[in-house]
């Protein structure tokens, strides 16, 4: 006899005693790294999408994501192009945190600022023409001041030019998987080609945060003083104190409204958040607190499985052993709202009784996780032991078993 197909279900009751969740969500396929015509933005009036229903935002770009687990818990045309001003800067810090671990530049290296480094407008460091400043001091420059006179020494140093940086920059994100993003220049400086998106930007900041932790500290500066002047950072969750914000960029324009990427980490969890198109420094401020505050009271990650967690016992066909234990190959971490136990469901899906011969850590099946409120999840189950078949003589009387209906 054949064996035949189960489907085995695992409802939430059977898995409450468990500590919880999950698998980082689907990857979007890759997209052309110049951004498609853009279509019109979110009116800033309309909410934004969360697993728990819609929130209310003024924000016209809003993401916000888990660091750890990659669940997206507020969203709102996060994938539309954008204007990202300033918050552009981030993958211009990228690129020369990039070149300092590639043992292109030092920290401790001066650079010398041009005469166009020095004329640039917008908002600056006040480097002087002549000077040179170290390659510190200018990172510092372009993360606490916005410094779009820093990043053209850094874009002059690096390329010779402006023009080749901004190569560098498509390129690299481009390989970091930037499907949204295509710059223009090296400080956000407005410019209809100059876009990226919220999706993009979170995926920035994450990559900053895991790339180069030891570079990472400058975004949480408060303020810097050069050439006398002392100015303060202008991330409002740092400025204020939010309860562990810990940096990242700001952004402005007149065309892009005011902007924010920002992270927070309490105790396990650290959250990213961006916004973009909110109408004044005020607006951002508080939404960024209200917003943040939100993902940590109404979500915890749990922790569903352990590494190796055996989570069935699946009927072998012509095996050595009766049952092979199903396992996951990794801690399932997942992101879930409070409350999850009783909004939980879980499927447990393979094909049984399974056929021996079983190699341990052969992939089975699959547990899907779903719910109300809940990112869905597919985590793939694997062998936890191998299965030897049944040799000839033993296998004669369990087919006749099975053939009489005794089973296997």
């Amino acid at each position: 006899m054949n064996p035949s197909p189960r489907r085995a279900l695992l409802g939430a009751a059977a898995l409450a005693g468990l500590a919880g969740p999950a698998a980082a969500q689907p990857q979007r396929a890759p997209q052309s790294p110049r951004p498609a015509p853009r279509p019109a933005p979110a009116p800033a009036s309309a909410p934004a999408q969360s697993p728990l229903g819609p929130v209310e935002t003024q924000a016209r770009h809003v993401l916000m994501v888990d660091f750890e687990t990659g669940a997206t818990l507020l969203e709102k045309a996060a994938d539309t192009s954008m204007p990202p001003a300033s918050m552009s800067k981030l993958m211009t810090m990228y690129v020369v945190f990039d070149q300092i671990r590639r043992g292109r530049l030092r920290l401790d290296q001066p650079l010398a600022v041009s005469e166009t480094a020095a004329r640039m407008g917008g908002s600056r460091m006040f480097l002087e023409r002549g000077s040179t400043p170290t390659v510190e001091d200018l990172a510092r420059g372009v993360i606490v001041q916005s410094g779009n006179d820093a990043c053209i020494v850094f874009a002059e140093a690096i390329a010779g030019s402006e023009r080749g940086f901004v190569e560098l920059m498509n390129r690299m994100a481009r390989e970091i998987g930037l499907a949204g993003s295509h710059f223009r220049n090296a400080t956000g400086w407005p410019d209809p080609e100059h876009r990226m998106t919220a999706r993009d930007l979170a995926l920035l900041a994450r990559r900053i945060i895991t790339d180069f932790p030891e570079f990472y500290r400058f975004y949480s500066e408060r303020s810097f003083r050069w050439n006398n002047i002392a100015q303060e950072n202008r991330n409002p969750l740092i400025l204020g104190r939010f309860p562990g914000a810990d940096g990242l960029k700001t952004g402005h324009t007149e065309e892009a409204g005011f902007g924010l990427t920002a992270s927070a980490r309490r105790g396990e969890r650290r959250l990213i958040l961006v916004l973009g198109g909110l109408p004044s420094m005020r607006a951002r401020a508080e939404e960024s607190e209200r917003l943040m505050e939100w993902g940590f009271r109404e979500f915890d990650n749990v922790v569903l499985f352990r590494a190796a967690d055996t989570v069935e016992e699946a009927p072998v066909h012509l095996g050595e052993r009766p049952r092979v234990p199903l396992v996951v190959g990794q801690e399932v971490v997942a992101t879930l709202p409070r409350g999850w136990r009783e909004r939980l469901e879980v499927r447990l899906r393979y094909e049984a009784p399974v056929t021996a011969p079983v190699l341990r850590g052969q992939e089975m099946g699959r547990l899907e996780v779903s719910g109300r409120g809940v990112p869905p999840m597919t985590i793939p189950l694997y062998a936890g032991a191998d299965v030897e078949r049944l040799g000839l003589f033993a296998r004669i009387p369990a087919v006749a078993r099975s053939l009489l209906g005794g089973g296997t």
